[in-house]
This record gives C-alpha cells, sequence and structure tokens, in this order.
C-alpha cells in the first residue's frame, strides 16, 4: 500500500486553531504558529470561545477549503459544527523563510447557524 501524503497546512492550522477556539487549547499552545497581529486576535477570540460545545456536541471540522493566493500564502476557510450549531473559520497562512507556516490572521463568523 502506497504511503499516504502528509496533511496539507490548511487541515492542521484548521485543527489547532479548533482547539484553541474551543477551549480545549490554551493560546500559548500554538503560539509559534502565529505570527504578527493574528496572535493578539487569537487572544481575543479564544476569550469568547466561539467554537465551544453546544448541547453537549464537541465542535468538529465539517470541511476545509484552500485558495493559494500566491507561492506560500494560502487563504483557508473551514465550516465547524456542533451538533446543528455551525460556524465559519477563516484564516492566512504563511509559509516563511525558515520554511514553516504559520497563521497571519483570523477570524470566526459573529452569529450561530443551524442546519436545516
Amino acid at each position: 500500500m502506497p504511503a499516504q501524503p502528509p496533511p496539507h497546512p490548511a487541515e492542521l492550522f484548521t485543527e489547532l486553531l479548533l482547539l484553541v477556539l474551543s477551549g480545549q487549547r490554551p493560546v500559548h499552545a500554538v503560539a509559534r504558529h502565529v505570527a504578527h497581529t493574528a496572535y493578539d486576535d487569537l487572544v481575543r477570540l479564544a476569550e469568547l470561545l466561539p467554537l465551544r460545545s453546544v448541547g453537549g456536541h464537541r465542535p468538529a471540522v465539517r470541511r476545509v477549503g484552500h485558495y493559494e493566493v500566491r507561492p506560500g500564502v494560502y487563504e483557508v476557510f473551514a465550516r465547524v459544527g456542533a451538533g446543528p450549531a455551525l460556524r465559519a473559520l477563516a484564516f492566512r497562512l504563511h509559509r516563511g523563510d525558515d520554511e514553516r507556516w504559520r497563521c497571519t490572521a483570523v477570524e470566526v463568523d459573529s452569529g450561530v447557524r443551524h442546519r436545516a
């Protein structure tokens, strides 16, 4: 059986941000992966727990997509669900000169939507 390719950075960062924004991990656990003002934004968002459990349902990533703006830069969007509630997560990834990926912007939608 051929070896599986490693997960795309968009998928890895979605999981990391989900852990922080749901309160399962502290912000400082991802500090080395977040650059510029995105860290301050993440701290503010994490205080609100926008991706927390809803009605006893733990949040889970439903879908991840990404668009390569230019080489080494991705705009990422994800749909996160907790029971019937869905939230949107968006962030930007930059690959630095050291070849490491870092999140340079992060947003979560402001409202809760429920699936029909």
